[in-house]
């Protein structure tokens, strides 16, 4: 199976690609989407929605793992991530894949054991698990292919929930 996770951002979008074969699991690809933080909030989403959605006909995932938001402070920001979090949640409904949504604390639960991990074990964690010689940077790009391999861990678990709603 190929999953696509994604770290939804507004000025950057992590985004990975991984393939799980039985219990075994390795990197296809892996990139984040950056946006000009000069140009106006529309075409910011445009630039994230057409880029995420090259990337998926591109690798052909067949199910995404997302990241739920989290309580922000500045509501203004929490408002434009949740913005651009909808247009990855609607680049997958349009290529037709089933979307998953883990939370941040099951994601670092899933990937590192610790549901308070920080970015850098995060990070190390991604490492590691896929033999990396060095950290995948920037942290966005790490985050979504942790939220990849959180599904690959608990998707039997959400899908059965997936299906019985």
């Amino acid at each position: 199976m190929i999953i696509l996770g994604v770290d939804p951002g507004y000025a950057i979008m992590g985004w990975g690609i991984i393939e799980k074969v039985g219990s075994k699991t390795r990197p296809i690809a892996y990139g984040s989407i950056e946006t000009d933080k000069d140009l106006p909030m529309p075409a910011r989403l445009k630039h994230l929605y057409s880029s995420l959605a090259d990337v998926i006909a591109e690798y052909e995932p067949e199910e995404a793992s997302i990241e739920q938001l989290y309580f922000q402070n500045n509501a203004k920001t929490a408002i434009f991530v949740g913005e651009a979090r909808g247009v990855a949640v609607l680049a997958c409904v349009n290529a037709g894949l089933k979307i998953y949504e883990y939370t941040p604390m099951e994601i670092k639960t899933s990937v590192c054991g610790y549901g308070h991990a920080d970015k850098r074990q995060i990070q190390e964690m991604v490492k590691t698990i896929f033999g990396f010689e060095e950290i995948i940077k920037p942290d966005d790009t790490s985050d979504a292919l942790a939220a990849a391999l959180c599904h690959s861990y608990q998707g039997e678990i959400k899908k059965q929930n997936f299906e019985m709603k």
